[in-house]
């Protein structure tokens, strides 16, 4: 009989999880310290977030590689010095975050971080090692390469996700077609259908778990959706909109 890997601590709460994505980015002020404080007053505990470096090497919490569409300034963060990106404001009113901030003023709370670009995971996985949050945070990325560069510079004390590559492996085992897929990751995260392909469903979900994965869906905003999922057994959902989920997960008695 085949043992699976015992869950790691990043996964130590009862599932199904609830994420809040960017902080919960149907109010307009994602990825801010407000943003995740709201999140946190509803009962949230896991935070889905973002990370860029800027031309002088800090470690900032947004999504986008550029300011232009969520912030009132503009520029490549990769281009621009801290200085500059600190006076940004999100919806014209709350600043960008370093991610080192974030850790320090929610302490209870576990990170799910997609690695944007390259030069952002070295300093990602140094903070991650200076500050001891092995258990608190889930480095994902869409590259599957990239992430598998952080689990092989980090060792297993580094909770992954599955990039692109990975996800489409799983899903084509699930179908019976043997794929090669990476081992160490803790969880998929995935949409419901990509580019009109259906990725969740039932054998998806039995596949992840017999490999001792989690199935982590994002982004649902609809109630009828997050119900359909909860029924067919994912262990995660991340949203925009965390009244919502927190309804939904309510009715089940597992409001977070």
């Amino acid at each position: 009989m085949t043992r699976l890997p015992r869950p790691h601590p990043y996964l130590g709460h009862p599932v199904p999880l609830a994420f809040a994505h960017r902080g919960g980015a149907a109010d307009g002020l994602e990825n801010t310290a407000a943003a995740f404080r709201r999140a946190t007053a509803l009962g949230y505990r896991y935070f889905e977030t973002d990370v860029h470096t800027t031309a002088d090497g800090k470690l900032v919490a947004f999504h986008d590689a550029t300011l232009d569409r969520a912030t009132d300034r503009g520029g490549r963060i990769a281009r621009l010095p801290w200085s500059e990106v600190r006076r940004a404001r999100v919806a014209g009113r709350e600043p960008l975050p370093l991610f080192e901030e974030l850790l320090e003023e929610f302490p209870r709370a576990h990170w799910n971080v997609d690695v944007k670009a390259e030069p952002a995971l070295l300093p990602l996985l140094d903070l991650i090692r200076r500050t001891d949050s092995w258990d608190r945070v889930c480095v994902g990325s869409f590259s599957e390469s990239r992430v598998a560069r952080a689990a092989r510079l980090a060792g297993p004390r580094l909770a992954t996700s599955y990039g692109v590559r990975g996800v489409l492996g799983l899903r084509l085992r699930s179908l019976g077609i043997p794929a090669a897929v990476r081992a160490g990751a803790v969880c998929a995260q995935v949409p419901e259908v990509q580019t009109g392909v259906r990725v969740v469903d039932r054998r998806f979900i039995r596949t992840a778990h017999a490999r001792g994965l989690q199935v982590h869906v994002w982004t649902v905003n609809d109630p009828e959706r997050m119900r359909t999922l909860l029924d067919l057994g994912v262990d995660g959902i991340m949203t925009d909109r965390l009244e919502t989920l927190r309804a939904v997960l309510a009715e089940r008695g597992a409001a977070p």
